[in-house]
């Protein structure tokens, strides 16, 4: 990317939440904390971050589902000194006892943080009611019962299963030419010897009735997330089901708003996403809405996907994906953007598609295609339900249920 004045580094390793037993539900996320807070060359967080913040960088990582992320952001000159401090803090974190016990202590708050957030702790609900008792359905901060039980042997194991080579993507974005970068990544990782890679524990998103889950709480806004089992990464209706999101719920001209918020005015935020894994997915509606509006909200949300198995009009079909193919483009202007998006292919998918490759396959979804995979996934016994808020009409909220 001649045109920037920056380079985008990121190393994701295979591992997540879905790579968890019950037992130690928080450990990948747990890991990825302690890497920041030491080396043998760089001892303290604060070391770590004043040698980039210290060029006028940017570093930071994140544990997901199904992968974990450490990026850093500086300006081109600085990308040797970039690269050797993520290779560094990947290759040789300490893991010393006194930060485990600090950090310990920091998940735990972040977890309350959450627990304490009604908008994110619906997030998890819906996620445990889609995979009811299993990794993809669980928050990948864990628990405060697991994380005040880890072990620093489970973090040390954890550690030397999954931070390997061959569970590795590195990818570089930027004014930096190529040669560079891979003549650099041999000298600083060519010593990386590589080992088994774990699988994952599989989804199971089999349901054949609806699931409702209402967590009382005297707060201003109910907060609901309405949604359905969706598609892997990998399934050939994955951008069918992206297009179906966006006509319900992304964006001011989406459904969702104009109808909920515009002309009901029951809401201020609300919106639909899609999310995909490598063997499963999800649609997902979310609200914050006045108690005493509650229902209505949801009849209405519920009349909304009702709608989409209908056929679509033309216009609002190439807005949507216009809307698509737009955002993606604007997106890939950033270099950190570019090298996430293409990093995030090959460590899920084995495979990059080109840009010119999605926007070709966004063009090829027919409003049939919509109809399809709508009559396909909204399905009344397959609807799932989370609420957080001053809610107890809990059996007829269940009965409410239908599509």
């Amino acid at each position: 990317m001649p045109h920037t004045r920056s380079v985008s580094i990121v190393f994701f390793i295979g591992v997540g939440g879905r790579y968890e037993a019950e037992s130690e539900a928080g450990v990948s996320h747990f890991v990825e904390h302690l890497c920041f807070k030491g080396t043998e060359k760089r001892r303290s967080s604060k070391e770590i971050s004043e040698a980039i913040e210290g060029v006028g960088g940017i570093i930071n990582g994140g544990t997901d589902k199904e992968i974990t992320t450490f990026w850093c952001k500086v300006a081109s000159q600085h990308f040797p000194l970039a690269l050797d401090v993520l290779v560094d803090l990947l290759r040789n974190p300490r893991f010393d006892a006194e930060d485990i016990a600090r950090e310990r202590q920091i998940i735990i708050e972040e977890i309350n943080m959450g627990l304490d957030f009604p908008r994110q702790r619906v997030g998890m609900l819906i996620d445990e009611l889609l995979w009811p008792a299993q990794p993809l359905g669980r928050d990948v901060a864990g628990s405060k019962e697991t994380i005040t039980a880890m072990t620093r042997q489970q973090i040390l194991d954890s550690f030397s299963h999954h931070y390997i080579p061959n569970n590795a993507v590195v990818s570089v974005a930027g004014d930096i030419e190529p040669e560079l970068v891979q003549d650099s990544l041999n000298q600083a990782l060519g010593d990386w010897r590589p080992k088994k890679v774990l699988a994952g524990f599989p989804a199971d998103d089999s349901q054949e009735k609806v699931r409702l889950h209402i967590e009382f709480r005297d707060t201003e806004q109910v907060q609901l997330c309405l949604g359905v089992p969706g598609l892997s990464l990998l399934h050939p209706d994955r951008f069918a089901v992206d297009l179906l999101s966006i006509v319900l719920g992304e964006g001011m001209s989406s459904r969702l708003f104009t109808e909920i918020r515009e002309r009901q005015g029951l809401a201020y935020d609300i919106n639909s996403y899609a999310d995909h894994f490598t063997d499963s997915g999800a649609v997902i509606v979310h609200a914050g809405v006045d108690p005493s509006r509650f229902q209505s909200a949801l009849r209405a949300i519920l009349d909304q996907l009702a709608q989409l198995k209908e056929p679509i009009s033309e216009t609002e079909f190439v807005k949507a994906k216009e809307l698509a193919k737009g955002r993606l483009l604007l997106s890939l202007e950033n270099s950190g953007n570019v090298a996430a998006w293409l990093g995030a292919q090959e460590m899920l998918t084995n495979h990059i598609l080109t840009v010119d490759e999605v926007i070709s396959l966004v063009d090829s979804v027919t409003a049939q295609d919509l109809k399809r995979v709508a009559q396909q996934l909204l399905i009344g016994q397959r609807l799932n339900l989370a609420v957080v808020g001053p809610v107890k009409e809990e059996e007829r909220i269940a009965e409410m249920l239908k599509l």
